[in-house]
């Protein structure tokens, strides 16, 4: 029982940071196009990388789409890491690190409320 609350508020904390990092970059927040216009990505690219994430957060609430939205979040944060590390940055891919082990965490743990 403890096991499922503790993965309950895991999966509230991965779906509030996907949602509030999914709407930076939907919106266009400066700090985003700041990270992203270091890897030459268009303000269209960082809309469509938050719509992705945002989905990806809804996902992980479903049943039947947790792990696949744990999955493409997980994707995402993976694919941020490794255009961290392309431009050297340690320090902005180990702030990422969490994040992922954060989601494959929470599909070890799987969905909380599934029955078994």
């Amino acid at each position: 029982m403890t096991i499922k609350i503790l993965n309950s508020i895991l999966i509230l904390v991965a779906v509030f940071m996907g949602l509030k990092q999914g709407w930076a970059m939907l919106s266009g927040k400066p700090e985003m196009l700041l990270m992203f216009s270091k890897w030459n990505f268009s303000k269209t690219a960082i809309m469509v990388n938050g719509a992705i994430t945002i989905i990806a957060a809804l996902l992980i609430l479903f049943p039947k789409t947790f792990v696949w939205g744990n999955l493409l979040m997980a994707a995402g944060i993976l694919m941020i890491l490794g255009l961290q590390l392309l431009i050297k940055d340690l320090k902005g891919a180990a702030m990422e690190l969490p994040f992922l082990l954060l989601n494959l965490i929470i599909i070890y743990l799987q969905y909380p409320l599934k029955s078994n």
